[in-house]
Parts: structure tokens; sequence; C-alpha cells
């Protein structure tokens, strides 16, 4: 499916890009609504009062046209297998790809001592593989991105919230890049 993810603030561009060093990088476009102040957000009518954007999901379509609009709480994680559904509903031809189709469900989880649920573009996924590999820890790798069952079960464990990293050590989970859990969970100390 031929998409484009962009990210929106009425931060300033040295402000987004410090906040993206922060996560260790993102893999998609930041714009800065900085100047005029929120002109963008306004004009899709999600600029507070109080000067900051809502938290807003947006499809648009190739004509321009506004497809589905997600405003939320800034705790809350969109559901991922609903833009999925819309992003279908929107150009149902590249939807029915086998490429652009979201992955099966499974049934079951990998019987292995330590499961990482990570995706592709996560910061604190790529710090969570470098822990582990630093430490020599054996660990199956599951998109939750690819694998909509691992999705399910990570909202399960996380309020609802499809939250990466999320680990299952040997049945303990712990949903979220924690320092302190994680050392005790795996007996080792970070470097």
């Amino acid at each position: 499916m031929q998409t484009q993810v962009l990210g929106l603030s009425v931060d300033s561009i040295p402000c987004l890009k410090a906040w993206a060093d922060s996560l260790g990088g993102i893999t998609y476009p930041l714009l800065s609504d900085f100047y005029p102040h929120g002109k963008v957000a306004e004009m899709f009518g999600v600029l507070r009062p109080e000067g900051y954007g809502e938290r807003a999901i947006f499809v648009i379509d190739k004509q321009g046209v506004i497809r589905y609009v997600d405003v939320h709480d800034i705790a809350t994680q969109p559901d991922n297998d609903e833009l999925f559904r819309v992003l279908a509903e929107v150009d149902p031809a590249a939807a029915g790809a086998p490429a652009a189709q979201p992955a099966a469900q499974t049934s079951s989880e990998p019987e292995v001592d330590v499961i990482l649920y990570c995706t592709s573009w996560c910061p604190s996924c790529r710090r969570a593989r470098e822990y582990l590999q630093q430490h020599n820890v054996a660990y199956t790798e599951v998109d939750i991105g690819r694998d909509r069952g691992a999705a399910a079960r990570v909202r399960e464990w996380a309020d609802g919230n499809e939250t990466t990293p999320t680990f299952n050590i040997r049945g303990q989970i712990i949903v979220d890049l924690n320092w302190a859990k994680l050392e005790a969970a795996l007996g080792v100390k970070r470097k």
C-alpha cells in the first residue's frame, strides 16, 4: 500500500530534532508547525487553546480528502488493526496485494526463554536489542506490527496498548523498557 507517515508538532525544528535524537531516531519525517504557531493544527481543528496540538491521526487519500480522524489522549495507543482497516477501505486494490495485508494472527508464543515483542521503528526496542546482545542473552524477536496475534497478546498485558518493547522472560511479562525488572528477571547488570 502506498502510504506516507508524517509527524507534525507545534514545536520548533531544534526541539523536534532533540526529541527524535533522545529516542534514538525517528524513521518518518517530522514537520514543525511552529510558525505561524500551530497554523496547520488549527486548520485541522486539533490546536488546543493552550497552544499545543491534540494527539491525532488523520488518514488522507490521494485526492486530499480526509477519510479518517482519531483524536485521542496522549497516553492512549492507537488501534493498529483499526488503522489497517481504514487504509484497506481507502485503497482496496492495494490492500488486496499480499505484501499490503497485515500478518496473520498466530496461535501461540515461541517456546523460548526470552521473547522480545517489538516493532521495527521503536527506538526503545533498538536499545533493548543492544542490551540483550551485550549480555549474550539468547532471545526471539516478534514484530507486533507484522504478527497481529502477538500484538493482541501485548495489548492484554499492557492495558490495551501495543507497548514496545514488551518482554516475556520465562513467563514473567515486563511491559516497556524497565532496566531494574529486566536485570532481576535475567540475572544480569547493565553495562
